[in-house]
């Protein structure tokens, strides 16, 4: 059996609660079509409340030298956590590293491995290929929101990493920004995901619980307006 029909049979195992899934599911179109805008709305915001724009064809383009320095002295296998179409898999494999993306959306798998990178269609709290003897693992754009539980979160990559691994991670602008919310994406035509746990955290967050998943903050930079974090086993 081929990767991209061992995932296909995967899918019924994903409920709709995920990022951008169900309903109209806008972010497979976007994926289908780097024009699409797409906004992140909190699910019990007020009706006036503006929701937060997402730049989707990022997604889909080259990496740039911001996402560049996170794999900045990384020697051995890289982990990409909702890698989407696979910018950060392609990337790590240009420097010559063993990479591999794991991401729920069947779309984004699929464009993923239609292009020749290793991706497989899976949660991270999924059984995974070479637990505790990951380099590193990413989770950029976001992706700390996974799940809406950071501390879960960051416990499983804890487990995923070798002794000597890293977990690169994207923060919020706000270093003071610790939340959990239920949100829905939408797009430009009015098209609504289904609902889905997501959370946003900051340093000062990511800071107190990381200690909880046997990790510390060995280093944190802002580059290009993004705010970046590197973690290590305590």
């Amino acid at each position: 059996m081929t990767l991209l029909a061992r995932t296909e049979a995967r899918d019924e195992l994903f409920e709709p609660s995920t990022f951008g899934a169900g309903g109209a599911e806008p972010y497979a179109a976007a994926l289908r079509n780097a024009e699409n805008v797409l906004y992140l709305r909190r699910a019990r915001a007020e009706p006036h409340a503006e929701p937060f724009p997402i730049d989707a064809g990022r997604w889909s383009a080259d990496a740039d030298a911001t996402d560049l320095r996170l794999l900045a002295g990384i020697a051995g296998p890289v982990l990409d956590i909702g890698c989407g179409p696979g910018r950060m898999v392609r990337a790590a494999m240009g420097l010559g590293l063993s990479a591999l993306g794991i991401d729920v959306s069947a779309t984004a798998v699929r464009m993923a491995v239609d292009s020749g990178l290793s991706v497989l269609r899976r949660s991270v709290f999924d059984p995974m290929p070479l637990e505790g003897a990951w380099a590193a693992a990413l989770l950029v754009d976001g992706n700390i929101g996974i799940g809406g539980d950071p501390s879960a979160l960051l416990a499983r990559c804890a487990a995923l990493l070798a002794p000597d691994g890293a977990l690169l991670v994207e923060l919020s602008h706000d270093p003071d920004t610790d939340d959990r919310y239920d949100g829905t994406i939408e797009d430009a035509s009015g098209g609504r995901s289904a609902v889905f746990p997501w959370a946003e955290l900051g340093l000062a967050g990511l800071r107190e619980r990381a200690g909880d998943a046997g990790l510390v903050v060995a280093e944190d930079w802002r580059l290009d307006g993004r705010w970046f974090a590197r973690l290590l086993r305590a």
